[in-house]
């Protein structure tokens, strides 16, 4: 019999994981349920998964994984749904990020044995299936949180599983992960959409703040962009760290404010030097919502074809662009014209490229 693997909800993270495994594991069989009819019509037209399930049923016997991926309430919800179908060997997992509600609800339906958290730390701005990507998890580091319960083989068989999809397994406590995630991906997007209404509360009757708005705060605001609905879950279910974490980010922020107030002139260098070196050591290979991107800027002279000249030397070259334009506010030394980049590959061989043909380029 050959290995069939589940999926209750298909969006973003759950599309992408069986991407992936159709990638891996062509011959797996995929059974997937999710609310939008659309999107199991569109994942079967593209062969992702074997069978469409109008509810949780029969087609979940049997499988080798069961992933819950619809958002955090709803996952702890279909707990009991999924239950009768857990065979022996089972494990049942889900794509959350938080861990602890729905590991206290796993223990109080007594299904500890077949239950080990997942958590892959990656996603995107965009939301839903039609965003979904198999190399959305590649490289991305994938928590595992087990059960008091759970065999070492079956943890063991899970990670090697996380493995062969191209991802990084960690393992974690429920508890401690979720103040992890609460501090470096809960709290960020609070952050962002906050900045983003207060920019908007703020703006003037021109709009002026919105239109002059430099790549900085489009970089520090982009998951502002998130699903609000799969926020709005998150906040709620792990709201005592979120809690806790805030209380102690805006107690940073009272720190700032006082060094401001005091034109203490050491205190804000030391402010933004330490900052600076942090940022700068954290690892450039993370897939998390916040993307690294791929981007060359160089000047170019404001003249007809200049930007068609430097689109056709590098589709010459064979290098995809992904997105090129003006940047009307440059906040740093940074170039007229910005280049993306699908990955950091094309983008070092267009900067070398353009510079033989006489660019001046600025790399970030």
């Amino acid at each position: 019999m050959k290995d069939k693997v589940g999926f209750i909800g298909l969006g973003l993270i759950g599309g992408s994981i069986a991407k992936a495994i159709r990638q891996y594991h062509p011959t797996y069989e995929i059974v997937a349920f999710d609310k939008n009819k659309e999107t199991l019509a569109l994942a079967t037209q593209e062969s992702v998964i074997d069978v469409a399930a109008t509810t949780i049923d029969d087609n979940f016997r049997n499988c080798s994984y069961i992933f819950l991926c619809a958002p955090v309430s709803y996952n702890t919800a279909y707990l009991k749904q999924v239950a009768k179908y857990l065979g022996k060997g089972c494990i049942l997992t889900d794509v959350g990020s938080v861990k602890t509600n729905i590991h206290n609800e796993v223990a109080a339906l007594g299904l500890g044995s077949h239950f080990i958290g997942g958590h892959p730390m990656a996603g995107s701005e965009k939301s839903g299936y039609p965003n979904s990507k198999a190399m959305l998890i590649e490289n991305a580091y994938f928590v595992l949180t087990p059960c008091a319960e759970t065999k070492q083989e079956n943890l063991d068989r899970y990670a090697a599983f996380v493995q062969q999809l191209g991802a990084i397994p960690v393992i974690l406590e429920a508890h401690q992960h979720d103040y992890i995630t609460g501090t470096i991906s809960h709290l960020p997007h609070i952050i962002a959409a906050s900045l983003v209404n207060f920019v908007r509360d703020n703006d003037t009757k021109e709009e002026l703040m919105k239109n002059l708005a430099a790549g900085g705060f489009k970089d520090i605001t982009r998951i502002a962009s998130s699903s609000p609905t799969m926020w709005q879950h998150i906040c709620v279910k792990n709201k005592e760290n979120i809690s806790q974490i805030l209380a102690n980010y805006i107690e940073t922020l009272q720190q700032a404010k006082a060094l401001v107030d005091q034109g203490d002139e050491q205190g804000l260098y030391q402010l933004f030097d330490t900052s600076r070196n942090y940022r700068n050591s954290l690892p450039s290979t993370s897939a998390g919502p916040i993307k690294k991107t791929f981007a060359v800027y160089c000047d170019i002279i404001d003249e007809a074809g200049g930007i068609a000249t430097i689109a056709t030397i590098l589709a010459s070259n064979n290098l995809n662009i992904k997105n090129i334009g003006i940047v009307h506010n440059r906040e740093f030394e940074e170039g007229v014209l910005r280049i993306e980049f699908y990955d950091e590959n094309s983008s070092n061989k267009a900067a070398l490229l353009l510079q033989k043909y006489r660019y001046i380029v600025y790399e970030r």
